[in-house]
C-alpha cells in the first residue's frame, strides 16, 4: 500500500515536471521504453527464478534437502533450541536457510513461512511468546547468502558481464548482518536465544 503511494507520488512529479519544463515528449518516450526493460528484466528474471526454484524442488524429492537439513542441524539447534527438535520445524528452517543460502529469496518464502507456523505453534502450545518466530524473520531478513542467485540473474539480465564478481561483497555483509541480528536478538531477550 505504502509502496503504490510512494510510485503514484513519484510518477505524479515525473508529469508536473515533464509539463513544466516542456519535456512531455521525453517524459512519455522514457515511460514507454522503461516498461517494457522492466518486461524484459522481468522475463529474463523469471527464467533463473524458475531454474533455481525447480532445483530446491528437486532437492527435496531427491532427499537432498534431508542430508541439508542434517548438515545445518548444529547450527538450527544452536539458534532454535529446543523448538530444533520438532522434525517438521527443523525441516522447513533448514530449508529457508538453504535457499537463503543460495539466494533465492523467492523460493525460501514457503518454507519460512511453514517454518514461522510451526515455531508459533510450538510457542503457543507451551505458552511463551513466539521468540523463535523472531529469530526465523531476522535469519530469513538478514538472510547469509553464499550464492546471490537473483542478485546475480539481475546484473546480468542489465547487461553486466561478470554478475559474480560481488561475492566477497554479499558474503562479508550478509555474515555481518545476520550476526548483528542473531547478537540482537539476543541482547533483547535478556541473553537468550
Amino acid at each position: 500500500m505504502l509502496m503504490s503511494k510512494v510510485l503514484a507520488v513519484l510518477v505524479g512529479l515525473a508529469l508536473v515536471m515533464g509539463a513544466l519544463t516542456g519535456r512531455m515528449p521525453e517524459v512519455s518516450q522514457a515511460t514507454i521504453a522503461g516498461a517494457g526493460e522492466a518486461v524484459s528484466l522481468l522475463l529474463r528474471l523469471a527464467g533463473t527464478l524458475c531454474l533455481w526454484n525447480g532445483l530446491m524442488e528437486v532437492m527435496s524429492r531427491s532427499g537432498l534437502a534431508d542430508k541439508v537439513a542434517r548438515l545445518l542441524g548444529p547450527l538450527i539447534s544452536l539458534l532454535f533450541g529446543a523448538y530444533a527438535r520438532d522434525p517438521q520445524a527443523r525441516a522447513a528452517i533448514s530449508q529457508n536457510m538453504a535457499a537463503n543460502l543460495l539466494g533465492l529469496g523467492s523460493a525460501a518464502t514457503p518454507s519460512g513461512l511453514r517454518a514461522a507456523e510451526r515455531l508459533y505453534c510450538l510457542s503457543q502450545q507451551k505458552q511463551q511468546e513466539p521468540h523463535g518466530v523472531f529469530l526465523l524473520i531476522i535469519i530469513n531478513t538478514a538472510s547469509m547468502q553464499l550464492l546471490p542467485t537473483t542478485v546475480a540473474a539481475v546484473r546480468a539480465g542489465l547487461g553486466c558481464q561478470t554478475p559474480y564478481d560481488i561475492l566477497p561483497a554479499v558474503w562479508l555483509s550478509s555474515a555481518v548482518s545476520v550476526t548483528a541480528g542473531v547478537l540482537a536478538a539476543r541482547f533483547l531477550r535478556g541473553g537468550k536465544l
